[in-house]
This record gives structure tokens, C-alpha cells and sequence, in this order.
């Protein structure tokens, strides 16, 4: 399969406005997630080696490293996605006239499912991560940047949600209730933290800007 993240932003657009099953709103949501972590790389950028910002150097090195990591990872996600798509994509056009080609795509549409959820599964907790190095910048970050906190933090929150959608209407379709309340326990409580936090940041840095 051909590297999406190569693709120009044009190319990337025209074929999610298209009929082709990938990219879709997963990729997305990995796309926005590593513009959300690259804004809090530019604002380390902008940070390291001020004097007005001496004291954090250490911490804004780390963001720098750490906030270049998750983009990587985010950014492969875009594939990811695509790819996990795609076995159940398939699925939907399997034979189903008989007993036993209904139960083979039945099979093979669970296996599916669950390869379709991985990616923005995955998503969610990078994202999460890299919200929280947005947290630091609020108050470690020059103000100079102080807007691109705020975007930042609105990419991450809008990364982690639309990755959920595409958790949830997989799992929707998941016969094994014990997997999906395990993914619901464990994301749920990413998100609601992820969003109370991005609230949180957006507000603190339109007060500060107003």
C-alpha cells in the first residue's frame, strides 16, 4: 500500500473526497493528532535557549524529543488505519447465501472488527500523551506561541473524539462483550480527561490572550 503520509495535503484531500474506503475519518484523526504534537514541538523550538525561560530548559528539551516521537507515531497510525480498513472493508462483499458462508463471514468479519479498532485505539493514547506535553507548555512554553498551546490542544481533543467514533462503531458490531467493556473501561476515562484537559488549556489561553 502506498505511504499515505507521503501523499501532498492536496492529494490527501482529493481522495478523502472521494468514494475510495481510505483514507477516512481514522487517518484523520491520526493526521490532526500529529499537527497537535508538532505545534507543541515548534513551541519547545520557540522556547529552548531563553533566558526568560532558563529554569525549564531541561523539561523543554524533553517536550522537543517527546513531542517529535508522538507525531512519528501518530503519523504512522495514517497508515495504519488505512490498512486495518481494509480486510473488513472486504468483508462487507463476502457471500452470505448459505449457513456456511454465512458463518465463514461472520468469522472472518469479528476478526475484522478488532483489526479495524486497533489503530485509533491507539490513536487515543497518543494523543492523550501529547496533550499532556501541551499542558506543560502552558506554563513552561514562551508566550510568544501561547495561541499555538490552544491549537494544539483543540487538534489533540478533536484527534482522540473523532478516533472514538471509529472505535465505537466497531465495536457496536463486536460479539465478545468482555473485549469491548475492556476498551471501553480503558478509553473512556482517557477521553473524559482528555477533553476536561483541552477544555482546560483553550480556556486558560483565551484568558491570557484577551
Amino acid at each position: 500500500m502506498e505511504s499515505i503520509p507521503s501523499w501532498s495535503c492536496e492529494k490527501f484531500t482529493d481522495e478523502l473526497n472521494s468514494k475510495a474506503p481510505v483514507p477516512g475519518g481514522g487517518s484523520v484523526a491520526a493526521l490532526v493528532g500529529s499537527l497537535g504534537s508538532a505545534l507543541a514541538g515548534m513551541v519547545a523550538a520557540l522556547t529552548t535557549g531563553k533566558k526568560k525561560y532558563a529554569e525549564y530548559e531541561e523539561d523543554i528539551q524533553r517536550i522537543l524529543k517527546e513531542s517529535r516521537a508522538l507525531q512519528d507515531e501518530l503519523m504512522q497510525q495514517i497508515n495504519r488505519d488505512a490498512e486495518n480498513f481494509l480486510p473488513l472493508s472486504r468483508c462487507y462483499g463476502l457471500p452470505a447465501g448459505t449457513d456456511e458462508e454465512k458463518a465463514v463471514k461472520e468469522k472472518k468479519m469479528q476478526e475484522a472488527l478488532r483489526t479495524a479498532v486497533a489503530a485509533p485505539i491507539d490513536i487515543i493514547k497518543i494523543a492523550y500523551k501529547a496533550l499532556k506535553l501541551q499542558e506543560e507548555l502552558l506554563e513552561k512554553g514562551s508566550r510568544i506561541a501561547l495561541s499555538d498551546v490552544g491549537c494544539g490542544a483543540l487538534c489533540l481533543k478533536s484527534s482522540m473524539q473523532m478516533a472514538w467514533l471509529n472505535v465505537i462503531i466497531n465495536l457496536k458490531s463486536i460479539h465478545d462483550p468482555d473485549y469491548v467493556e475492556s476498551v471501553r473501561n480503558e478509553l473512556l476515562p482517557l477521553l473524559e480527561e482528555g477533553e476536561a484537559l483541552a477544555d482546560r488549556i483553550y480556556a486558560s489561553v483565551e484568558d491570557h490572550l484577551s
